[in-house]
């Protein structure tokens, strides 16, 4: 039998133009730092329905729709969303990110409510839904709006490269809807801030002895899931569990291979790996050690299926080793960074203010061990961005590692007195008979940057309900991509009609 495709999958879901559009963008492969392909495909679409588009030098590109009929001299709306997403698959599962578009699977949570998912991969809702509604706006003719620009962002969730190229020629607008929030209840209007803080290590390296048993240690099942909207939920880190389980053994003499963790800067690490030479008996100590570790983080971290398997390699999987010393000096870095939640904001109820991700690890044998760790540090409050990596740097310092800081971007700082907001809130109250939740998100948004590299920019940021975003678990619930667009067409047609 032939699988269904995404378009068959979505034929029946409202509204059906926000869904066709996100279908078709999910055939074509689009990883950060590699749009091309889904670039071209948004031209290629604009140019069919007679819209112009133009990039700037780094890919960014601006979608101009004309007004509705009417409404010429409305003020000029952005609507704005990034083309990127993150490539998670999980363990075992085939699928080639930068040739393979996304398999859909429309199903229902425990609840007994209808999800979209991809098959074992992130699925792209985070940020897709939204290009696909700023899309849907600007095609459907039944949507009344002013003249509007789409202004669709590169590399987003690598490091908003895209948002930081901007320059205040790119785009007119002033009224800037971002559509890459994850809470159908939630108007958003502000922000943290990030900063990645990378830690090297070039480690010398020798034969293991012929006596030594070699090992693999492995962590997986975890978790994972967005650096920050999830890090409040304590989720199991994979690379803190493997130094623990390593560490925890107690074994002298105990040298690393290898070791590999994490994908993404901002996705919690589910699983990793590592390589490690010790003396004979060091199979079974660390697997006691293991099933320890694995019961601890189910019952403090809430993981349902944590593993962390012990299996014994032939010393031809481990050509060199780096000595016993750097080994401990190593791993205990990697027990003393922080990561999780650091601190809550002072000032608005259950938002964290500052968090740390622990989220790669990565080695190379080139002559000598060479080993970068990464972590993406998130604050609204500058100055705890700050203390912070310096934090971060000091124990990296400790540990023998050479320390780069970069990447940093700005948070978004909220503004209660927004026109924008006030218009979006009574949009909900008048749609849904309710209040909307006016916050801000621990997670990085590119409003900040746009922000200060466009002075004058009035924000707000809303989108439909997506969980385990940066995870094979990402959903997102078709009922809420439903109400969103309702809201948006609403305020669109209120901002048109409000000269």
């Amino acid at each position: 039998m032939t699988a269904k495709s995404n378009i068959d999958i979505i034929k029946d879901l409202e509204p059906k133009l926000v869904w066709e559009l996100f279908a078709n963008m999910s055939d074509v492969p689009r990883p950060s730092k590699k749009e091309e392909k889904i670039r071209t495909h948004i031209h290629e679409v604009c140019e069919t329905n007679g819209l112009k588009s133009r990039e700037d030098g780094v890919g960014n590109i601006v979608v101009e729709v004309p007004a509705s009929p009417g409404f010429e001299s409305a003020p000029i709306v952005v609507l704005q969303g990034h083309i990127d997403m993150v490539c998670e698959k999980n363990s075992g599962t085939e699928h080639d990110f930068d040739n393979e578009g996304i398999k859909f699977v429309l199903g229902t949570d425990q609840n007994g409510r209808q999800v979209l998912r991809a098959n074992q991969t992130t699925l792209g809702a985070d940020n897709g839904i939204g290009v696909a509604m700023g899309m849907a706006a600007a095609l459907d003719p039944a949507v009344k709006h002013g003249p509007l620009e789409l202004l669709l962002t590169i590399d987003e969730e690598m490091g908003m490269t895209g948002a930081a190229a901007l320059t205040p020629d790119f785009f007119k607008g002033r009224c800037l809807i971002n559509l890459d929030s994850e809470e159908d209840d939630a108007i958003y209007i502000g922000c943290a801030g990030g900063v990645d803080v990378t830690l090297k290590w070039n480690l010398p390296t020798t034969a293991p002895t012929s006596g030594v048993e070699i090992v693999k240690v492995t962590v997986s099942g975890l978790r994972g899931g967005h650096s920050g909207g999830d890090i409040h939920e304590n989720r199991g880190n994979a690379i803190k569990a493997l130094a623990a389980t390593i560490v925890g053994c107690g074994i002298d003499g105990i040298q690393l291979a290898t070791i590999t963790g994490g994908s993404k800067r901002n996705a919690i690490p589910r699983e990793s790996f590592a390589v490690v030479a010790g003396p004979a008996g060091s199979e079974s100590i660390l697997k006691n050690v293991a099933a320890k570790i694995q019961k601890s983080i189910k019952i403090k971290n809430l993981e349902p299926n944590p593993s962390i398997t012990i299996e014994k390699l032939d010393h031809a999987q481990a050509a060199s080793t780096a000595s016993a010393q750097d080994t401990k000096r190593f791993l205990d870095t990697l027990l003393a960074l922080p990561s999780g939640v650091i601190g809550m904001h002072p000032k608005m109820k259950k938002l964290v203010q500052t968090s740390n991700n622990l989220s790669t690890a990565f080695s190379t044998e080139e002559g000598n061990l060479k080993i970068e760790v990464g972590c993406l540090t998130r604050s609204s409050s500058e100055e705890w961005k700050c203390v912070v990596a310096e934090q971060l740097s000091a124990i990296g310092r400790l540990g023998g590692a050479e320390v780069v800081i970069g990447n940093a971007y700005p948070g978004w700082e909220p503004n209660p007195d927004s026109k924008m907001l006030a218009v979006a809130r009574e949009a909900y109250r008048r749609l849904f008979n309710d209040d909307a939740n006016v916050t801000a998100i621990h997670a990085g948004l590119e409003c900040g940057i746009i922000g200060e590299k466009v002075p004058g920019v009035d924000t707000v940021s809303f989108g439909p309900t997506i969980t385990g975003a940066h995870s094979p678990d990402e959903l997102v619930y078709t009922d809420s991509v439903a109400k969103i667009w309702k809201m948006l067409v609403s305020v669109l047609k209120e901002l048109a009609q409000n000269k």
